[in-house]
């Protein structure tokens, strides 16, 4: 009895297939092996051929059933993970219309902010629970204004998951954590924001039909049954955004839960047990994968781009030539905690929504030539990242989300003792570290919507746990006096 499970980004399709019972994963692929175009026809646009997606679905769920010799009529259930916010739009011949406007996409930024200040931010941000910003929405509103002949032709408007659904059931559906990250879902009435379908001028029969995210969304036909390799009739039976998806698949389900990734930049995502909002909008809130209007589980997203890119950054230009990231680690664990007084902020890639979309750019501060060498500097960029994560979970907490433990992949940045050690210290939140990834998650997620797990307990009952990492409470009051000396450097930046 097996599982498979999709992950639709933006650089690759991956498939993978798992073993319902072990849980182990057997056999897993992705396409294309060089990174996926993105067309850009003027700055800050960003497209992708739909269609595109489903040739490297294709590759990768014919590569894995050769690998593994699975019996295509022993895969129970299909799951699926996809890029968040994008836009495809189809006629009623379930044709695409153009190309998918996706997330990292700009051109909808000045739609958004007008309707954040018409509609009002009272209104936004307590029933939307954010600005209408440059989420799915907002790109439907540029394809009104600016190409409406499309617009007219517009049968069902979908996000990626939605497209790779139809392109697998030949049925049109979505669920209200996809609405919600499109901006389209009114937490405080529980339905379709109609005050932004009037806004907009969208008429709600563009929406698909509502399916529970774990739950039969339509069945693999006979046709791509042929053309994929699979057996007929598979149901697709959980679809979810990329970042809720990956506190799922780190199994994050709770109140007070944290999923966490620390890549090129960092993602905090917190799982939040009310209806809530930062007054300053400086997260973005959606349904989480088992939200439902009679339990309200929101995951609160926060994204900060100075992470990974900081260190590398370090290692290029600080660090004496040739050093590997493990001897750089075990450099820098020469300094004491707090690095002798230097404070790092790690914002120099760009304007942070975390300060207001303020670009401060990367600062180091307190630096004694007489008592300073490298070793500090490389602990001290460790350590501002943490800082830059605790001061976002320090939001979270204003929120309501009371931060116990934080579930990460065993990768990037948490693959550094200090960066995990300090994280744990300054947040007394318990870290644990597992083997895991999006399409295995989307693939547990499946078996929950079959009902061959009754819950995510069982699903994640073979979780690989790597780790765990404690606060160490002789020096949490060391963490915390370099966080205030931190803190203290970024609100001089930022002029408070």
């Amino acid at each position: 009895m097996y599982l498979l499970g999709y992950d639709i980004g933006s650089s690759s399709v991956k498939a993978s297939l798992v073993n319902a019972e072990s849980g182990k994963c057997v056999a897993t692929s992705f396409y294309p092996k060089t990174e996926a175009q993105i067309i850009a026809v003027q700055t800050g646009w960003a497209e992708q051929d739909p269609t595109n997606w489903w040739e490297n679905l294709k590759l990768a769920t014919q590569d894995i059933m050769k690998q593994s010799g699975v019996a295509p009529a022993e895969i129970k259930a299909i799951g699926i993970s996809y890029q968040m916010h994008g836009l495809v739009c189809v006629d009623s011949n379930q044709q695409a219309l153009r190309n998918a406007i996706i997330w990292c996409d700009s051109r909808a930024v000045p739609y958004g902010q007008k309707a954040f200040d018409v509609m009002g931010e009272e209104y936004c941000l307590s029933h939307l629970l954010n600005s209408p910003g440059n989420f799915t929405a907002s790109k439907l509103a540029w394809i009104k204004e600016n190409e409406p002949e499309i617009y007219s032709k517009i049968h069902k408007i979908m996000l990626p998951g939605d497209y790779i659904a139809m392109r697998l059931s030949g049925e049109i559906c979505t669920t209200i954590e996809g609405l919600s990250e499109g901006m389209f879902w009114d937490f405080r009435n529980a339905c379709i924001s109609k005050e932004l379908m009037g806004y907009y001028g969208f008429d709600e029969s563009l929406i698909p039909d509502i399916k529970p995210t774990f739950a039969e969304q339509g069945r693999v036909t006979a046709q791509v049954a042929a053309e994929l390799g699979l057996a007929a009739g598979i149901p697709i039976t959980y679809r979810a955004g990329d970042q809720p998806n990956n506190a799922l698949s780190l199994n994050v389900f709770n109140p007070g839960e944290i999923a966490s990734t620390a890549g090129t930049s960092g993602v905090v995502y917190g799982v939040n047990g009310e209806i809530n909002y930062d007054p300053q909008s400086r997260v973005n809130t959606f349904a989480h994968v088992n939200y439902s209007p009679e339990q309200i589980r929101l995951g609160v997203l926060l994204c900060i781009n100075g992470t990974g890119i900081l260190n590398s950054w370090v290692k290029r230009t600080v660090a004496p030539e040739g050093i590997s990231y493990p001897e750089m680690n075990e450099l820098a664990s020469k300094a004491p905690i707090g690095s002798a007084g230097i404070s790092i902020l790690p914002f120099g890639n760009g304007a942070e929504r975390m300060l207001c979309n303020r670009e401060i750019g990367c600062s180091i501060n307190g630096i004694d030539f007489n008592t300073h060498g490298k070793h500090h500097i490389i602990r001290a960029a460790q350590e501002g990242i943490v800082f830059s994560f605790k001061y976002g979970i320090d939001i979270m907490e204003q929120m309501g989300i009371p931060v116990q433990k934080i579930h990460a992949g065993q990768a990037n940045m948490f693959l550094s003792p200090i960066f995990r050690n300090t994280l744990a210290g300054v947040t007394g939140a318990t870290i644990e570290l597992y083997d895991t990834d999006g399409s295995v998650g989307a693939a547990k997620g499946a078996g929950m919507g079959v009902g061959i797990y009754k819950d995510n307990t069982e699903a994640f009952a073979t979780l690989e746990k790597l780790a765990v990492i404690e606060p160490v409470a002789s020096d949490m009051q060391a963490y915390a006096d370099a966080y205030a000396r931190w803190k203290s450097n970024l609100e001089k930046a930022l002029g408070c």
